[in-house]
Order: structure tokens, then C-alpha cells, then sequence
């Protein structure tokens, strides 16, 4: 017999442990589902982690650039398999204090992979939960590359859990997941290769910030190669062979560990959305400006695995999370507004983005003025010998008039 629900919550990161708390709160019968330990990519297999690793090469980069200038510290060095254990003081504790904080707050849990049987019907194993609504936000898994031998590769998120180092290491991708893990790789000893297949990297940040961060990778050591469409990869003897085109010429790179830098998709594939009349695609669940289904009104989706037009990130998940929790208690009346959301890459140094780029401003006809400037000379960036520094503004041009007063 179906277990009866007000909301099914499939996920247990941002989004969906936002819609299950807010719902729980108002009296609502929750249930929340994870095949994966609970807690989310960003608790888990993302964010957090990633940043305690960067944290770590922070230290030894700011060690190289004030070498000479009055700090010593010849043996500074990372001991990886201490970084691990230290970043898992933060990981492993998540998915029972997750857990526990939804029995508390009277949320029933199910460990499984959610399939629907129904428009309104989810199984997990051998049980069957039937709501009013259910929500999907069960984040994103690494995209398909559709190349031969790429189940040699590592995920982002068993990198992430690696207790050695390799001495070799290949990223595929060009993204925020090569730039970050590159960078830490580097300083932690490793030899590192990025094969990206775009002329330029970190596409959503300006191109003359990536530039910076291109010649600061190359600086590091790190083998940037852009162009390169990786074709397949084989497992040698001794080692890993990523074979690659660039330039209409074939190229091969060699490696002890290549790991998934080039995208990752929504994990909803194995779902039988079509059992429950959900419009889906690559992009994710399909939705309205409310973030419903656009073919089953009992079915909502939020964070990554909805194909709202926001950005990927955990904040926006929440965000989504939250308005989805608000329709579902008042009725369709809130729309996300993805204006002004700013996103960062966590390479040494950083960059951040927020508002239009450049380019999106002259697409949409806007007059704007460009200020920028690289501020290596800059007291700030020179105190801390950063060579690697700066900024673009946009200044809108039109709409504004000053005041005389001011």
C-alpha cells in the first residue's frame, strides 16, 4: 500500500532540503529522498570540500609570491593524505547530522533511487510514495563525453576523495572543475595537463580576466592546451593515453589519472520521467516561470536538475528551493529573478563575475562605458607580491542623470 504525502522531495541537497523544511514547518507530510549519502553536492562532493583544498594551496602560493620579500620557508609543502583526512572532518559528519535534522523535524527519509510509477507515484525499492507534489532536485552527475574509453575516467568527485596524488594528472575540460583542481594539483606536486576543446577557457568569465588566469597557469607549470578535442582514451601498461585533435593534426597525451573536467548534466535520465508525463531534456526538467512542469502540474523541480535558465550554483539551488516550498504552500505567485547572481572560480588567484559580460551588453544593444584595469601595481596587489590582478566594469550609460547636489 502507497505511503500518502503532501510533498516528495527527490534530493537532499539545497533545493530539496529547502522545500522540505519550509513545507515540513507548515504542517505539510514530507518525505525526502537521496540514492547517494545525504547532504548534496555542495556539502559533500562540491564546494565545501573542494575550498579546504584550495585553502591549502593559498598557503603555499602566498609562501612563492613573498619568497624574498622577507618570508622563509624552504620545507613549506602539502601532505595530501593529511589535507584528505582534514577535509573529511568536514565531509563525513554531514549525512547522519542531515539525516537526523529531518527525523527531528518529523521529514521521513528514504535512502534509494526514486523511479515513478505515476504522475504523482515515486518507488524507492519496495516502497511506494504517493503525494500531492513531488519536487525534483537531484543535482547533477558528469556528462556523457560519447568518446571511447571514458570509463577510465575519474569524477570530480573521486578526485575529491583520492588518498595519493598521481604524479601525472590530465584534466578534460576547460571549466571551473580543471581551473580549481588544477591549481590545487600543481602546488601539491603534481605534473598537470588541461585538454580543452574551446580556443579559451572559463567561458563565463571576461576574456581578458582568463587571460590572466591562463598565463598564471602556464606560469605554474601547468600544460594548457586549447583547441584539443580529446577523442578517446586508452589504458597502457604504465600509464593512460588521451587521444586528442587540434588543428586538424592528432595529438596524444599521457597520464597516471585523467579526470572529468568537461561539464556534468542533470541526474534524472534513470527517473521514468515519462511514466509520470514530465517534459524533459539534457537541460533538465522543463518548467514555467514558477518552476512547474510544463506537462505536470503536480511535478516541480529546482537547482540543478531544472532547466530554469539559472546558473548551476548552490545559492541559486536554495533560492530555487525556496520559491518552489512558496507556490507549492500559496498557489503559483513567485518567480525566480536571476539578475545580478555572482558566480567565482576558485583558481590562485580568483575571478569573479557578476551582471552581463561584456559582450551580452553589446548584444543587447546597451550603451555602456568600459572602465578596467590590471592592478599588479596596486597597493593591495603589490603588499602580497599578487602580479596576477584585475578588474572590468561596465558603466551604464543611459537611464541616469545626476543630480546637482550631488
Amino acid at each position: 500500500m502507497a505511503k500518502q504525502f503532501d510533498v516528495v522531495a527527490i534530493g537532499t541537497g539545497a533545493a530539496a532540503s529547502a522545500v522540505a523544511s519550509r513545507c515540513r514547518a507548515a504542517g505539510w507530510q514530507v518525505a525526502i529522498i537521496d540514492s547517494r549519502p545525504f547532504g548534496g553536492t555542495c556539502a559533500l562532493r562540491g564546494c565545501d570540500p573542494k575550498k579546504v583544498l584550495v585553502g591549502a594551496a593559498e598557503v603555499l602560493d602566498w609562501e612563492r609570491r613573498m619568497k624574498g620579500n622577507g618570508i622563509r620557508s624552504e620545507q613549506l609543502s602539502i601532505d595530501w593524505r593529511e589535507l584528505m583526512r582534514f577535509k573529511r572532518t568536514f565531509t563525513q559528519p554531514v549525512p547522519k547530522q542531515r539525516e537526523e535534522s529531518f527525523a527531528k523535524a518529523g521529514i521521513v527519509a528514504f535512502h534509494g533511487r526514486a523511479r515513478f510509477v505515476g504522475e504523482k507515484t515515486v518507488q524507492v525499492g519496495d516502497e511506494v510514495l504517493q503525494a500531492r507534489f513531488v519536487v525534483i532536485a537531484a543535482g547533477q552527475k558528469p556528462a556523457d563525453l560519447k568518446i571511447p574509453g571514458q570509463e577510465l575516467l575519474t569524477t570530480s568527485e573521486q578526485f575529491l576523495e583520492l588518498d595519493e596524488l598521481p604524479r601525472r594528472i590530465l584534466f578534460v575540460g576547460g571549466g571551473y572543475i580543471a581551473f580549481e583542481f588544477a591549481h590545487v594539483a600543481a602546488r601539491a606536486g603534481s605534473q598537470v595537463t588541461i585538454v580543452h576543446r574551446g580556443v579559451r577557457p572559463l567561458e563565463l568569465f571576461d576574456p581578458d580576466l582568463v587571460e590572466q588566469i591562463v598565463v598564471r597557469t602556464r606560469e605554474l607549470g601547468i600544460d594548457v592546451q586549447l583547441g584539443a578535442q580529446a577523442e578517446g582514451i586508452e589504458k597502457g601498461p604504465r600509464c593512460l593515453t588521451v587521444k586528442a585533435s587540434a588543428a586538424g593534426q592528432n595529438r596524444t597525451f599521457e597520464a597516471d589519472m585523467v579526470v572529468h573536467a568537461a561539464g556534468r548534466t542533470p541526474e534524472i535520465d534513470d527517473m521514468n520521467l515519462d511514466v509520470a508525463r514530465v517534459a524533459w531534456d539534457e537541460n533538465g526538467v522543463k518548467v514555467n516561470e514558477f518552476l512547474q512542469s510544463v506537462s505536470n502540474p503536480a511535478v516541480y523541480a529546482a537547482g540543478d536538475a531544472a532547466a530554469s535558465g539559472g546558473p548551476p550554483l548552490t545559492p541559486v539551488a536554495d533560492y530555487e528551493g525556496a520559491i518552489v516550498a512558496s507556490n507549492l504552500l500559496k498557489g503559483n505567485h513567485q518567480k525566480p529573478n536571476y539578475t545580478g547572481i555572482p558566480t567565482v572560480v576558485f583558481s590562485i588567484p580568483p575571478a569573479a563575475s557578476v551582471g552581463l559580460s561584456e559582450t551580452q551588453a553589446r548584444e543587447q544593444g546597451l550603451k555602456f562605458r568600459v572602465k578596467k584595469e590590471m592592478t599588479s601595481t596596486w597597493y593591495s596587489s603589490r603588499r602580497v607580491a599578487e602580479k596576477y590582478s584585475g578588474y572590468k566594469v561596465l558603466v551604464a550609460s543611459f537611464g541616469w542623470r545626476r543630480r546637482r547636489n550631488d
